[in-house]
This record gives C-alpha cells, sequence and structure tokens, in this order.
C-alpha cells in the first residue's frame, strides 16, 4: 500500500491495488481504474496556503517548509489542515528563507530571490522530486504549500511555476 493509501482528506477514496493500478473512487461514483484506461476529470496540483480550509478535491497535502508548524503536535498536523506529509526538500534552504526575511520585498529582491530558489530546486534531489510530483498529476489529487499569507511573495508561487514546466496539471491560481 503506498502512502496516499491512509492519508484521505474524506473527499474520495485511494487505493492501490496490484502494480501500477492506481483506482480514485469519488464516494458518489465507480471506481475508476486508469490502469485499465479509464478517465475521470482531470486532477490538477493545488497550491495552497498551510493551515487554510482544505479545497474540495484537494486530496492529499504536501508542506513544502523547511520546518513544521510551532506549538502543533504532529499528530495534528493533518486534522488541522496543515499538512499530511512534510516535504521540506521543496522548500528553500535556511539561508535563503533567513535572507528572504532579512530586509522588505523590492523588485529586486525578489528576482534575486527567485534565481536562488530556483537553482536550489535545479540540484538533483529536489529537480528529480519535481519530476516525480509533476507526474504524479495527472494519476492524482494533491496540493503542494507554505505558511505564507501572500503567495506573490512565497516560494510556492515559483513552485507552481516549476511545476507548470515540468509538465504537471496545475489549478488556475488564486
Amino acid at each position: 500500500m503506498p502512502w496516499f493509501g491512509s492519508c484521505n482528506s474524506g473527499d474520495g477514496v485511494r487505493a492501490r491495488m496490484g502494480r501500477g493500478a492506481s483506482v480514485y473512487r469519488d464516494e458518489s461514483g465507480p471506481a475508476i481504474d486508469r490502469a485499465a484506461g479509464e478517465e475521470d476529470a482531470t486532477l490538477p496540483i493545488h497550491v495552497v496556503r498551510l493551515g487554510t480550509p482544505r479545497l474540495p478535491d484537494e486530496g492529499l497535502r504536501l508542506g513544502t517548509v523547511r520546518r513544521p508548524p510551532r506549538g502543533v503536535r504532529k499528530t495534528e498536523f493533518a486534522r488541522r489542515d496543515f499538512y499530511d506529509v512534510w516535504l521540506p526538500e521543496l522548500a528553500p534552504s535556511a539561508p535563503l528563507v533567513s535572507w528572504a526575511l532579512a530586509d522588505p520585498w523590492t523588485p529586486q529582491r525578489w528576482r534575486r530571490y527567485e534565481r536562488l530558489y530556483r537553482r536550489e530546486m535545479a540540484e538533483p534531489g529536489p529537480r528529480h522530486l519535481i519530476a516525480t510530483l509533476a507526474a504524479l498529476s495527472a494519476a492524482t489529487s494533491f496540493s503542494v504549500g507554505c505558511y505564507c499569507a501572500d503567495e506573490t511573495c512565497c516560494h510556492r508561487a515559483i513552485l507552481h511555476d516549476l511545476l507548470a514546466d515540468a509538465g504537471a496539471l496545475m489549478s488556475p491560481r488564486t
């Protein structure tokens, strides 16, 4: 059973039946077996603010943050809508976050931040994770997120573009 088999937001049931047969079952309809060529509506990746209420059909929530939420027990992360799976490998490095928080954003600082974050994501580990998530976006619904209140000054805006560039099905920006 894969890691997403037991992580369900309550909107549907995901299961794995045999090698390579992904099944998504909406509680209102029959199971859809993609390995047999069956199709359903597209399942884009949502980019969200962690800690906000989940979207309908959002699926598994991945926390692309360097640190877990403060003052929240591990057992409460998913229940309180932070994340189901922590994926700090797609977060900016600690030195980059420190630099970003040191001064107010200007267009020049944002361009530099974007350039540095993209360079970090071009390393083999993050690059392979982005490619994996892009491939998974064709088969299952999930979301990626960060704590920042303003997506326009957050790495998740850049991550949205990196995933789209890798071929991921993306939900429109809000």
